[in-house]
């Protein structure tokens, strides 16, 4: 089982992650594997990722429900912008969240 599943059964917590990947490093787990397939990421996840670690709940969030990481990148900025209380407060959610590069 790959730290993204352990980590969804609850096995594991998300902090846990950068041990993974020293455990990897250290040739300990994943031997002939790539460090995305051993975290249990896509090389676009993992490539997010490895830019933007607080990323991590996103990709576990988008694996539960069982949809891409663009899918559920833009079900959270919808999301977002619905509960604004008007056009205006839609727009500066969805300017924030490319700011901080969610979106």
């Amino acid at each position: 089982m790959n730290f993204i599943e352990k980590c969804l059964n609850g096995d594991v917590l998300m902090d846990e992650i950068d041990d993974y990947v020293e455990r990897w490093s250290d040739g300990e787990e994943g031997k002939g594997m790539t460090l995305h397939d051993f975290l249990g990421m896509t090389w676009e996840e993992y490539s997010i990722w490895g830019t933007k670690p607080s990323i991590l709940p996103v990709i576990l969030r988008s694996k539960r429900n069982g949809i891409s990481l663009d899918d559920e990148l833009g079900a959270e900025r919808l999301s977002l912008a619905a509960r604004a209380g008007s056009a205006e407060e839609a727009e500066k959610m969805t300017n924030w969240l490319r700011r901080i590069e969610k979106i």
